[in-house]
């Protein structure tokens, strides 16, 4: 195994220090000023990229983004991670915000996902940084917000804006182990998609002392929502099949009255080929199979722009020189290269994967209970993340 390149003290203390700072989406601001302030007290190059929303939410975003450039040509790399979390959730036996060390385990929110994957970028392009003067290439590094409200704004400005052109590689260091509930290391080599839509139906109204006089809208969505549960999704050999849950339902009319509209809500977990004109043709594929008589309109959630409404799915082959280069580095750090899996929801990385068209890799430490209560993160697997981001680096920008 190599030698550590990076500080495990100081590591700790970096994640310690950023999961005491509360910064739950669309409120990361304070975070932002620790991360840039971490990166100007070092002399590593960093600013503010600042981007809004006005459209939906009216927010007013911070993205912290860093280049480090080489003296010669090479690939450009890069590393993204968000600093936002969840709200906090109930039952915690500790302060969420108050970092608690148990062994090798460190509580707080955020922990997890993704403060130590945020720690493990900006200790490996320090260590990068202060080993290497000369280096070919690239480092990009994005320390982002809101990648866990609606529309990953942060991500997604970084595309719009044109920061993640032309580069060549991407690691996105989410706590993969703890994604899949496998041992470190896991690397992911790609993930699902998923959209979020509405079924609106339009029945007839009639008064309840009579209901065969009317089309009750709610009877005929219940009977929708069974046959589209019995769909058979399309089958991936790497992503698996995609999942139709249904997350809302609401319906109703004029008093004592048969319900003229009913509406509900699906988030669909989708695998390569299931785009939005197949979700909608599959939600009437079900309507026909059930003999639904109601009127029936999907809409899909609306979105800032069209390009963030939902998230494709996307995979990296294994034989890609990248994945082979990362899993050598996984090796020489852990004495494994890390078994090989896909993430089954959907993050920033989904963008990069598609939209930015970007090799992406999720590979980060292992814990448990992400968005939940006693949220930890292995700290030797923080460590041994940081390690294997630097010799990720050293393997293609260092010859």
């Amino acid at each position: 195994m190599m030698q550590s390149a990076i500080d495990k003290e100081k590591l700790e203390k970096l994640l310690s220090e950023l999961i005491s700072i509360y910064s739950p989406y669309l409120k990361e601001e304070k975070a932002m000023e620790y991360v840039l302030k971490w990166f100007t007290d070092r002399n590593i190059p960093a600013q503010y990229h600042r981007y809004s929303e006005d459209r939906i939410l009216k927010y007013n975003g911070i993205n912290v983004v860093g280049r480090l450039t080489g003296d010669r040509d090479g690939p450009r790399i890069l590393l993204n991670g968000h600093v936002d979390t969840v709200e906090k959730t109930q039952d915690w036996a500790t302060d969420p915000t108050e970092p608690t060390r148990d062994g090798d385990r460190l509580y707080g929110l955020g922990a997890l996902d993704m403060k130590s994957g945020v720690a493990a970028i900006m200790m490996a392009v320090e260590a990068f940084r202060n080993n290497h003067e000369s280096f070919a290439g690239e480092i990009v590094y994005t320390i982002v917000s809101d990648e866990e409200g609606p529309y990953g704004l942060g991500t997604d400005a970084l595309i719009l804006d044109g920061i993640t052109d032309n580069v060549d590689a991407a690691i996105v260091p989410e706590p993969s182990s703890g994604f899949v509930g496998k041992p470190f290391p896991v690397l992911c080599l790609g993930a699902r998609g998923g959209w979020n839509y509405s079924v609106f139906l339009k029945g007839k109204a009639a008064h309840a002392a009579n209901p065969e006089k009317g089309l009750s809208a709610i009877v005929e969505a219940s009977r929708l929502i069974m046959e589209l549960k019995q769909t058979e999704t399309l089958k991936d050999d790497k992503l698996g099949h995609g999942d139709i849950c249904i997350i809302g339902m609401n319906g109703g009319g004029a008093a004592c009255s048969v319900a003229e509209k009913a509406v509900f809500t699906v988030f669909r977990h989708v695998v390569r080929g299931e785009s939005r004109e197949y979700l909608v043709q599959e939600v009437m594929d079900a309507a026909e199979r059930a003999g639904i008589e109601a009127e029936i309109q999907v809409k899909f959630r609306d979105s800032p722009h069209s390009l963030n409404g939902g998230f494709d799915p996307y995979i990296v082959e294994e034989d890609n020189p990248f994945t082979i280069k990362l899993r050598e580095s996984i090796n020489e750090v852990t004495g494994s290269p890390g078994e090989i899996e896909y993430f089954s929801s959907i993050g920033d990385f989904n963008y990069l994967g598609t939209r930015a068209g970007i090799p992406t890799f999720v590979f980060g430490p292992s814990g448990e209970n992400y968005h939940t209560a006693d949220e930890y993160v292995n700290l030797s697997s923080v460590v041994q993340t940081a390690e294997v981001i630097y010799g990720f680096l050293e393997k293609n920008l260092v010859k």
